[in-house]
């Protein structure tokens, strides 16, 4: 059994443990791959495995597909003969996983320039494969993969037709931009109406005082916000009466603001998402005039989870792990008149 096919059966056996990791949010963002070759050429040109460079450029364009746009140059030597290929492509990546560890398939297709005993060939091919990618920090990662690619060559006079390479390639992915960070809630108030002086009315008897009491309000992220995102959908009644509540003179003076999100992601990913809604609802209150002085935020990731879920498909799960994320607003004091 030669080294690639030892590697080849490696990675699939990583995609196959990974293949029911959790997912978490994906970075839509364009990124570029320099990656470093190994080729082991068509039995049939008795050449040596030998290496060569490549240049991807890809972008992440949903939870599931990666699409990877790019190709290599790479030759191979052995008992006097010489081979040189050059491929320009596109992939499509189907992830298993949008974690810091993510397993995955490709296939793609494209143009192969083949050179073989002074003989030169253009010609279409496909090729398929597995590998992974591996999260190092915000903006870089790295891919290993292994692909066969099939190539159909159309000159008469080229040594063979019909080709297949195997190639394993190491990459480092650099992405254009950072991840997502929320953004504070811009609210800009109304303008206020004319003020028309009321016509005099008799005094209404005083009505008994009402009974103040604290309240836990929780409020469901996805009326809040989209999924994965930390950006207030407009309009939101239901902030708008806690900020009501928390202007009377009477309001507590220290009201907590709790964020959490669900399982899925890592938890480092999760504790930011959770603080970035908690600061959110925050400055939407104060750009409804509560004080910024009476307000904390604070997130809390996926803890203290209301409901556990175990559904296998991803969208299913999503809809099931629904009530877990949520911002509480702890402390309220809330007036209510008792009949």
């Amino acid at each position: 059994m030669n080294k690639l096919t030892k590697i080849s059966l490696a990675l699939a056996m990583l995609c196959g443990t990974a293949s029911a990791m959790a997912q978490t949010a994906y970075y839509p963002s364009w990124y570029v791959m320099p990656t470093v070759d190994v080729i082991r050429a068509d039995d049939r040109y008795d050449t040596d495995t030998g290496g060569g460079l490549g240049l991807r450029f890809g972008r992440a364009v949903s939870p599931d597909f990666d699409v990877q746009v790019g190709g290599n140059y790479s030759r191979t030597n052995g008992n006097n003969r010489r081979m040189t290929t050059g491929t320009l492509g596109v992939d499509a990546l189907y992830m298993f996983s949008r974690d810091q560890f993510r397993p995955f398939l490709l296939i793609g297709a494209g143009a192969e320039r083949d050179v073989a005993r002074r003989q030169r060939d253009t010609s279409p091919y496909i090729n398929a494969g597995l590998g992974f990618q591996y999260t190092l920090s915000d903006q870089w990662s790295m891919q290993a993969d292994l692909r066969r690619v099939h190539a159909f060559q159309k000159r008469e006079d080229f040594p063979f037709r019909g080709t297949n390479n195997d190639v394993l390639s190491f990459g480092l992915i650099y992405q254009f931009d950072k991840p997502v960070v929320a953004q504070k809630a811009q609210y800009t108030p109304p303008a206020p109406a004319p003020y028309v002086a009321p016509k005099p009315m008799p005094a209404p008897a005083p009505a008994p005082a009402p009974a103040a009491r604290f309240e836990q309000i929780k409020l469901s992220a996805t009326e809040l916000f989209e999924f994965d995102r930390a950006v207030l959908r407009l309009p939101q009644p239901k902030l708008d009466e806690i900020a009501s509540a928390l202007s009377g003179a009477n309001g507590t003076p220290n009201v907590m603001i709790t964020g959490y999100t669900d399982r899925l992601g890592s938890d480092a990913y999760n504790q930011r998402l959770s603080e970035a809604r908690a600061n959110a609802v925050k400055a939407y209150l104060v750009g409804k005039g509560v004080p910024a002085s009476r307000l904390s935020a604070q997130g809390k990731g996926e803890a203290n989870p209301v409901v556990t879920c175990n559904n296998k498909k991803r969208a299913d799960l999503i809809k099931c792990l629904e009530p877990n994320r949520r911002v509480e607003v702890e402390q309220i004091t809330i007036e209510r008149r008792v009949n």
